[in-house]
């Protein structure tokens, strides 16, 4: 009896041990990954507090904006689709999207189709609508497809509702959240136009100075060896037209090395630098639809 009661005692014991050591399991698998993330966001932006952590989007419309007149070029006709392809790449980064495995045929990065990998709230609102729109969209689209649709750019009616509004101006606004930005009204004649003047002139001048480095003093002739953000950065901010004005304070010895340097990673084959390891494919896919 006595030995009947100690088996059964310690069977007990034993399932719950291995249900306890079970669901432990589960939550680190299920964790790893938001560690991994938040680990990777913390490293890649040291130095700044968690108000002024900037996305890629912001890191690029701030390059674009004048500082005084607080608007970007009106010559610039490429912004609007380098930061939909800037929040592409920004949600890959945070492990939220992913390309399709390319299959034994090895299919193209343009030709394969973007999935969604975790659909977590990324605590950015137009981060969190981009995501839903991809994770609800069936058959998924491609890289180049989907930064057309958030651009509003596509003869498919009923596709429109994929464009994301008043990108620049919703940006803006979090930059004047996070004390970067201030909002005026400026008179252009026939018309008045909202205008977001710089107003911390500290973190746009870190943010050159992050992009300088990264091709100067920082150089480490490798794009692999590069923090995958600022590698992002420069290419995003070229494929933008707003690099050069990172670059425009530099003396002239300094500047001529610096745009050397950054026509050696545009100089790049996005489907040769996809295939080496620890690289985040969908970046390279982001910047071929940008080349091609």
């Amino acid at each position: 009896m006595a030995s009947t009661v100690t088996q059964r005692t310690s069977g007990l014991v034993q399932r719950r041990t291995e249900a306890i050591r079970s669901a432990a399991v589960d939550r680190e698998s299920g964790g790893e990954e938001d560690e991994a993330r938040r680990e990777e966001e913390e490293d890649d932006d040291k130095g700044d507090s968690k108000e002024t952590r900037l996305t890629l989007m912001e890191e690029v419309l701030l390059l674009g904006l004048k500082d005084r007149e607080g608007y970007t070029s009106f010559w610039n006709d490429c912004i609007s689709s380098g930061l939909r392809g800037c929040m592409l790449v920004e949600l890959a980064l945070r492990g939220r999207l992913q390309l399709e495995a390319c299959g034994v045929r090895r299919k193209s990065l343009l030709s394969r189709k973007v999935i969604c990998k975790s659909d977590a709230p990324t605590g950015d609102v137009l981060l969190d609508e981009a995501l839903k729109h991809i994770k609800e969209t069936q058959p998924p689209e491609t890289v180049q497809s989907w930064i057309e649709l958030l651009s509003g750019e596509t003869w498919n009616p009923l596709k429109l509702h994929y464009q994301l509004r008043n990108v620049r101006e919703r940006l803006a606004k979090n930059l004047v959240e996070k004390g970067v930005l201030t909002t005026e009204k400026q008179n252009f004649l026939l018309f008045d136009m909202t205008t977001h003047p710089l107003t911390n002139s500290t973190i746009k001048q870190r943010l050159v100075k992050k992009v300088q480095e990264s091709v100067l003093e920082k150089w480490v002739n490798d794009p692999h060896r590069m923090d995958k953000r600022v590698l992002a950065l420069i290419l995003l901010a070229h494929s933008s037209d707003v690099l050069e004005n990172a670059f425009a304070p530099l003396q002239d010895d300094q500047y001529d090395l610096g745009m050397k340097r950054v026509h050696t990673l545009l100089e790049l084959e996005p489907e040769k630098e996809s295939t080496k390891p620890n690289v985040n494919e969908l970046m390279w896919a982001v910047v071929a639809a940008f080349t091609k």
